[in-house]
């Protein structure tokens, strides 16, 4: 239907994560009718992306350089690290500006059925990193998604953490209600975990 360097890039840009045939389709056109400066701006900006950024020898965030830049802030407390599946967590988290520590990036969550095992992610690094008496850990805070798989990743690293270093405190990020929900509309398992994590006001 079209020509195949069209073609070629309808199917590129429909393998993104949540673009389909219609909308690559019209990401497409909008690419040719682009300027050269603006759709070379583009290609320019995935290449070099490709190219510079790797991973955080110390979190396994995504970084430009060896460290990155959380890990290479001063101002950062050393004795605090929250365990994230993936980079994208970090920036949702760092947005609430309301935590100081240091991250460490799983890489994913345990799923068994899809042959993820705890040996494919990076949970051995960070009990590596909990044991390490020249920056020590105070709290390891477990911040994976609220899905079976995060919660069984979030037991399972528990568990490791409690085994080689019983006087680490471990938490998890609590759950429940969100801001400007309704009663009435909130299913049985979030109304219970807001019961389980309810505080003193």
């Amino acid at each position: 239907m079209y020509a195949p360097p069209v073609q070629r890039l309808i199917t590129e840009l429909s393998k993104l994560p949540g673009v389909g045939g219609r909308t690559a389709q019209r990401l497409a056109f909008h690419l040719l009718r682009a300027t050269d400066e603006e759709a070379f701006a583009l290609a320019d900006a995935i290449r070099e992306v490709k190219e510079r950024v790797g991973i955080c020898e110390v979190c396994f965030n995504l970084a430009d350089e060896p460290r990155c830049r959380i890990c290479s802030d001063e101002r950062r407390d050393p004795g605090l690290i929250c365990v994230v599946e993936d980079p994208s967590d970090v920036i949702s988290i760092e947005r609430t500006h309301e935590f100081s520590g240091l991250y460490h990036v799983l890489g994913g969550a345990l799923s068994p059925i899809d042959g993820v095992d705890p040996e494919d992610l990076r949970i051995a690094e960070l009990y590596a990193r909990a044991a390490d008496s020249a920056r020590p850990v105070r709290e390891v805070v477990i911040a994976t998604n609220p899905t079976t798989t995060g919660e069984a990743t979030a037991l399972h690293i528990a568990a490791g953490l409690r085994e080689r270093r019983p006087e680490l405190s471990v938490t998890r990020l609590a759950s429940g209600l969100p801001v400007g929900a309704d009663l009435e509309y909130a299913d049985e398992l979030t109304l219970g975990r807001a019961f389980a994590g309810r505080r003193a006001l």
